[in-house]
């Protein structure tokens, strides 16, 4: 091996092994002292005034909405630190209902809606693929500047082309064209872009391992669906 291969082995492993560090204080250190600040926060519900509790209320959502970044980032890592990881078959009616159950349940002032009933079908996937669900179905609501936001989630098969569609709409203020790109880091700006998350940039990087595909497209009256393809297993 030369020694020009040999070093950026070397650095490679470093890069690794740093984000390997970054990944653990992020799952434990910070995301503790986010937790504990929270429960703290709730402690104060009956020692504070009014004008007190607005204040309040902007911590509890600001800790809620850091934990849940933490959450994506260890997610975002642990992709980044797979090494040559396939993707099998995950039954999509159960990892979606799962993760709709979870994000309605810390998000009680959202209503959520299922159309219809999930196709019992398994989609190329792996463990991973709950995190492109939880991710969306988080944005539909952080994002969101309606009272209450509303998130409709439907599901359906198209044969012809053997893919599931996933469909995540909301009441939001919409994402016009020129930023469709860029939400999902692809554009110019890439992470940069306004509104732009890590979430979305999490979400296309699953979706395109597993062989799909997540686009945008607008939501009547107003709002955005965010449509998810992912390729159908065979019986």
């Amino acid at each position: 091996m030369s020694e020009g291969v040999a070093d950026a082995e070397e650095r490679l492993k470093r890069q690794r092994d740093d984000l390997q560090l970054l990944n653990q204080v992020m799952r434990h250190d910070i995301r503790n002292d986010l937790q504990l600040v929270g429960a703290y926060a709730e402690l104060l519900d009956d020692h504070v005034d009014e004008e007190g509790a607005e204040y309040l209320d902007v911590i509890k959502r600001n800790t809620q909405s850091a934990v849940s970044l933490t959450t994506t980032v260890r997610d975002l890592a642990e992709v980044m630190l797979r090494e040559d990881a396939e993707p099998s078959r995950v039954s999509l009616d159960r990892v979606l209902s799962q993760q709709v159950e979870e994000v309605r349940s810390a998000y009680s002032e959202a209503v959520f809606t299922v159309e219809g009933s999930f196709p019992e079908v398994e989609v190329v996937g792996d463990e991973m693929l709950s995190s492109v669900f939880r991710n969306l179905l988080r944005n539909a609501v952080q994002h969101n500047d309606e009272a209450p936001p509303k998130v409709t989630v439907a599901a359906s098969v198209d044969e012809p082309a053997d893919v599931a569609e996933v469909r995540i709409a909301d009441n939001g203020p919409g994402i016009s064209e020129d930023q469709r790109d860029e939400v999902f880091g692809k554009g110019e700006k890439g992470l940069d872009s306004p509104g732009a998350g890590i979430g979305l940039y999490l979400v296309r990087s699953l979706v395109e391992i597993y062989g799909g595909d997540v686009r945008i497209e607008d939501n009547e009256p107003k709002g955005a669906v965010f449509v998810v393809s992912l390729p159908l297993c065979g019986g």
